[in-house]
């Protein structure tokens, strides 16, 4: 069940079907290379436009995360063994697209000793050397292990990106008893200090019941912390099973947000009901 046929969306969050076989195509190829993305799997309401442009964010590690977020819709269980003809896959797909900026996030894996992080490694080599495409990270948080932070990093992807969420207070209702906000923050702290000149981008969802208060001092915090760019966007409940809407923020107040976080002194931001994290990656960092 998607979040349309949960509740009455207000008029700002409906959306047009993109014409073209461009949707078809991506669709097509992405299941003939065995390949997950976020964008089908998370329910994502912006797939088909991205699908349309013949874009992806790639989902590596399998398809089955070890985390039960409260707002994500990825599947959640027994995961499955790590398939080591991904990294090719994945770069054979990057090359049909001609991808020239490629977004590749995973799905938590705290089944695995480094949370897959060589495996993510393999991934950026294999698509830097298909394509030369620039490469943008979303890991996960690797269960606080930062020697596979180190290890990522030191794979040298153009932007390191780690979504927040949220705000502290709310971090345990919706992203799980694992997750932690402290660690989060010496996440970029971290990739700062191993690569001072590494992008680093954080996004977080509006609509769980947050406060404007707290989420400037989120803001304060990633910015103190290192992060550079910022995604706000608004959180669709996806199923019943999954966390309420606690309101639905007007496109007005996304741009009020995104000029506060800019005055404040991130260096790109992307504000509105519609962005997520990878949104528009490349036009970020263009």
């Amino acid at each position: 069940m998607t979040h349309s046929s949960v509740e009455h969306l207000p008029r700002w969050l409906k959306r047009n079907v993109p014409k073209g076989n461009a949707n078809h195509f991506t669709a097509k190829l992405i299941d003939q290379l065995r390949l997950a993305t976020v964008c089908d799997h998370a329910k994502c309401p912006n797939r088909m436009e991205c699908y349309a442009q013949k874009t992806a964010t790639f989902m590596i590690l399998g398809d089955v995360c070890t985390r039960r977020c409260g707002f994500c819709h990825v599947s959640k269980g027994k995961t499955q063994p790590v398939d080591p003809s991904e990294p090719a896959r994945l770069a054979e797909a990057a090359r049909r697209l001609e991808l020239k900026h490629v977004v590749i996030t995973c799905v938590t894996r705290d089944d695995l000793p480094d949370g897959g992080a060589a495996h993510y490694v393999r991934c950026i080599h294999a698509v830097r050397e298909a394509t030369g495409a620039a490469i943008e990270v979303l890991p996960s948080d690797f269960a606080g292990n930062g020697a596979a932070v180190d290890l990522v990093v030191d794979a040298r992807p153009e932007v390191y990106n780690h979504n927040t969420e949220t705000v502290p207070r709310l971090y345990g209702k919706v992203r799980g008893r694992k997750a932690d906000y402290r660690w989060t923050l010496e996440m970029f702290r971290r990739i700062k200090r191993r690569s001072p000149v590494m992008k680093t981008k954080s996004g977080l969802m509006l609509g769980l019941g947050e406060t404007r208060e707290e989420l400037l001092d989120t803001l304060a915090d990633l910015l103190d912390a290192g992060c550079e760019m910022l995604t706000l966007g608004q959180y669709l409940r996806p199923s019943l099973d999954h966390l309420p809407v606690a309101r639905y923020a007007e496109p007005q107040e996304f741009d009020e947000l995104g000029e506060a976080a800019r005055r404040m002194g991130f260096r790109q931001v992307a504000s509105g009901p519609f962005v997520r994290s990878s949104y528009h990656a490349r036009e970020m960092v263009a």
